[in-house]
């Protein structure tokens, strides 16, 4: 089983502050497993792109329920026919294994 199907499966964990964010290395290591997410500073982001209005809406819901479902939630800037995705993690300010794990999962919705 490969790291991205780990973690599609994994389950985010509370993050109250008080550890770290990853270092580079694990953010770099985590990035890798993903498809086509690119990393900015503090984020990971990704735009999806849709034939239209609609299946860019169902994306969103389907993604809101999964950000509802790990409690983990990412910024989403939605047009016509594109929804870019960014997950940091603001209590720690930066990356945690919380937004590979939901990267993935919206990888995962993606591929149905």
């Amino acid at each position: 089983m490969n790291q991205v199907c780990d973690l599609s499966k994994g389950k985010c964990k509370p993050c109250e502050g008080g550890v770290p964010p990853l270092t580079d290395n694990e953010a770099d290591d985590l990035l890798a497993t993903l498809d086509g997410w690119q990393r900015q500073g503090n984020l990971i982001t990704k735009t999806c792109r849709f034939k239209n209005y609609h299946e860019t809406m169902a994306f969103v819901n389907a993604t809101a329920l999964v950000s509802h479902r790990e409690d983990h939630h990412p910024d989403l800037a939605v047009g016509y026919n594109q929804c870019t995705v960014s997950y940091t993690t603001h209590a720690i300010g930066g990356l945690s294994e919380n937004d590979f794990i939901c990267a993935a999962k919206v990888d995962a919705l993606l591929a149905l």
